[in-house]
């Protein structure tokens, strides 16, 4: 790592209020921290990365993921939410080994570096046994992004672990003894690279005891809780929070998951309990957990974090997730203005902005992952989580709105250049990590797993199962 890097002549979108948007300005890196930003920044001995034309964003933050399921990506394209818990969680979680773990989080974060998300919050429901957990952590720090690893629980039967013995609750509880190993073996500095959340089930999945076990064991801990809530027409998904609420149990920081289908007094929960909303709007459009509701969430002043959720089924980056909910929230404001029968001559009301859809996939995430103090914008003494977007190709150039260029324009392939914790991670369009090895790993795990399965789906191609 350069110990000085200094970013010329760039158009930086800081989503800093008190820096804006600057035309054209530098970007001065020292050691892991932004230490400047403004025009004519003078630096002797820097690293310097002339960046005239191109776009500098804070780096995107993914606030949800189950990363384990890089292996098995594209297996899923038709499912919906129904088919995704008795395939992948019940016949390809439980065949997971630690080995696949490892290759999968590797893959997945190596994947993220590519596509300029600096931050993921892996959601990890796949603890299986310790080894499991160790395998997850080991592949997030070989990737060298800045991480939240969400320990969770075991996926090795969904009625055991998500239903209950009698479809009235799981009985079955995080493992307390290896959440509290791993935060002492690998995450006990909440200022590291990689830190700490817990992810659980939650009420109506799970038994009222098991739900205070796991929200205690998070406040014991020192971590903020992650939940699905209110997805799909699942009747475990209804009324949580009323639930949560009536338990004591709707701590600050808690992050609510896909919260499609939440009640207008949960959304007054959310709020008045300082927690905040990760939603994935191509998963839920696309499987039928409901719509991305971030207009409500933002009107409510509650913090929006865009996410991937699940690479068995869409594209992992947060160009899609952008594109996605610009489209579906927008659709929905001229859906109803027409059902209202609006003039023609009036605009549609409470159209969400390009601008507030590049807040939600930077600074907003960060809020949502807890580490806003530390990056989500381009601020001095920041970390220097950074991203570049080139401006030079067909689908980009000529630009115009740069926050357009980003969220209307831009995709995967268009990242230039990745730089997590002061790090290149990425330059020129390319990964500087070694990508051979962490490849055949991945595609061997696919081939394990996918043998392990039994009777393929139409559509998937032959492959070797490992012995």
């Amino acid at each position: 790592m350069a110990d000085r890097i200094l970013i010329k002549n760039a158009i930086v979108l800081s989503q800093d209020p008190a820096i804006g948007e600057l035309p054209e300005a530098d970007i001065l890196i020292e050691g892991d921290r932004i230490a400047d930003v403004r025009p004519g920044i003078a630096a002797d001995g820097a690293q310097v990365i002339d960046a005239a034309g191109d776009i500098v964003i804070p780096g995107f933050i993914d606030t949800h993921r189950h990363t384990w399921e890089t292996s098995i990506r594209t297996s899923a394209p038709d499912y919906t939410l129904g088919a995704y818990f008795g395939a992948i969680l019940d016949k390809f979680a439980p065949k997971y080994r630690p080995e696949d773990v490892l290759a999968a989080n590797r893959w997945g974060a190596i994947e993220c570096a590519n596509a300029g998300i600096t931050t993921l919050v892996d959601w990890s429901h796949i603890m299986n046994t310790p080894d499991h957990a160790d395998a997850a952590v080991e592949g997030l720090r070989d990737a060298a992004i800045r991480s939240v690893f969400a320990f969770g629980f075991p996926n090795t039967s969904i009625q055991a672990w998500w239903f209950g013995p009698d479809y009235a609750g799981s009985v079955e509880r995080i493992n307390g003894d290896d959440a509290r190993r791993v935060r002492k073996q690998y995450l006990s500095d909440d200022q590291a690279l990689i830190t700490m959340a817990l992810a659980t089930r939650g009420t109506n999945f799970c038994k009222q005891d098991v739900v205070r076990y796991e929200w205690e064991l998070a406040r014991e801990l020192g971590i903020n809780i992650t939940v699905h809530v209110a997805m799909d027409r699942f009747g475990y998904t209804k009324m949580q929070l009323r639930a949560l609420k009536d338990m004591g149990l709707l701590f600050p920081g808690t992050t609510y998951v896909h919260s499609s289908h939440l009640l207008d007094d949960e959304w007054q929960m959310v709020r008045d309990s300082g927690g905040n909303v990760s939603l994935a709007p191509q998963i839920e459009m696309q499987m039928g957990h409901g719509w991305a509701p971030a207009q409500k969430a933002e009107d409510l002043g509650i913090p929006v974090g865009l996410s991937s959720d699940v690479a068995t089924t869409a594209s992992a980056d947060q160009f899609t997730q952008m594109h996605a909910i610009f489209a579906s929230e927008r659709a929905r404001q001229h859906q109803k203005a027409w059902e209202e029968d609006l003039d023609g001559n009036t605009p549609t009301p409470n159209l969400i902005t390009a601008r507030q859809v590049l807040r939600w996939a930077t600074l907003d995430g960060a809020k949502v992952a807890g580490i806003a103090d530390r990056t989500g914008s381009i601020t001095p003494g920041k970390k220097a989580d950074l991203v570049i977007i080139d401006t030079k190709a067909p689908n980009v150039s000529p630009v115009i709105d740069a926050v357009a260029a980003v969220v209307c324009a831009a995709d995967v392939s268009n990242v230039d250049t990745v730089i997590v914790d002061g790090r290149i991670l990425k330059r020129n369009g390319k990964l500087l990590a070694e990508l051979s090895g962490p490849r055949r790993d991945v595609e061997a795990s696919r081939d394990f797993l996918v043998g392990a399965f039994g009777t393929p789906e139409a559509g998937w191609l032959p492959v070797k199962a490992m012995a």
